[in-house]
């Protein structure tokens, strides 16, 4: 094979202005645009590298306040546990408070009753006795009529108690 060397000279001439065209007009602009598109692409990387972290650091920061809020949520509940015994506690003390002073007015009442009726069953027992001693007087009996008497008046005072 025979090679031409004014057709070679030629033909690399023509390709050597051919790549300083296309490295101006073309290559320059694409290269250019390459470039810019490789530091968009890397510019969004780094946000979203940016923005990923941010979201975990939220993400930490949201379960730590759930965690306190549980906690304190807890707590309010124990607290109400312990408030909602502490007044059963009063509650029972105060109603057991109240049934003692109650029984124990029932017994003063009862004791006063009693003495009540004590007193006017002496009263009665006293009227008797003056109304067996006047009839007893009237009558002018022996010993025995006059036991005999006593015991139906007795009858009589128990019958009426």
């Amino acid at each position: 094979m025979h090679i031409e060397w004014s057709t070679f000279w030629i033909q690399l001439i023509a390709f050597l202005i051919l790549y300083l065209l296309l490295s101006k007009f073309a290559f320059g602009p694409l290269f250019g645009m390459m470039e810019k598109r490789r530091q968009l692409v890397k510019d969004q990387i780094q946000t979203a590298e940016t923005s990923r972290k941010q979201a975990e650091l939220l993400l930490e920061e949201q379960k730590q306040e759930l965690q306190k809020t549980r906690k304190e949520a807890y707590e309010i509940i124990e607290q109400a546990k312990q408030t909602g015994s502490k007044q059963a506690d009063e509650i029972i003390r105060a109603a057991g408070a109240e049934s003692a002073r109650l029984k124990d007015e029932a017994l003063k009442d009862i004791e006063n009753e009693k003495n009540k009726a004590v007193a006017a069953l002496r009263s009665q027992v006293g009227a008797m006795s003056v109304l067996i001693a006047s009839k007893i007087i009237e009558k002018q009996i022996d010993e025995k009529s006059q036991e005999q008497l006593v015991e139906h008046y007795l009858k009589e005072v128990g019958g009426n108690v």
